[in-house]
């Protein structure tokens, strides 16, 4: 049994605040994420152990985007998000 069979996956953009390391200056940015919920109609033939794992399952967000571009116009650089969370559990 495969991620897919569990989950249905779509994209969602969520606004976050954060501060450019280089020039200081605090934006909001847009920030991909990709949601996965559980699926209503759980597969069929599955055994005991996908059974199992299918219940402890729960919904989750993975984060898609890991650099963002200043939006100061005078500085326009690159910089790492400096959140060490790349998965959220809803």
């Amino acid at each position: 049994m495969q991620e897919k069979d569990i989950f249905d996956e779509r994209q969602e953009i969520k606004k976050a605040s954060f501060v450019c390391p280089m020039c200081r200056e605090r934006n909001d940015y847009d920030v991909r994420w990709i949601k996965r919920t559980k699926k209503k109609n759980t597969p069929r033939n599955l055994n005991e152990h996908d059974r199992a794992r299918l219940e402890k399952s729960r919904d989750y967000m993975v984060r898609v985007d890991d650099m963002l571009m200043c939006k100061n116009m005078r500085c326009r650089k690159r910089f790492e998000i400096p959140s060490a969370q790349s998965i959220v559990f809803i």
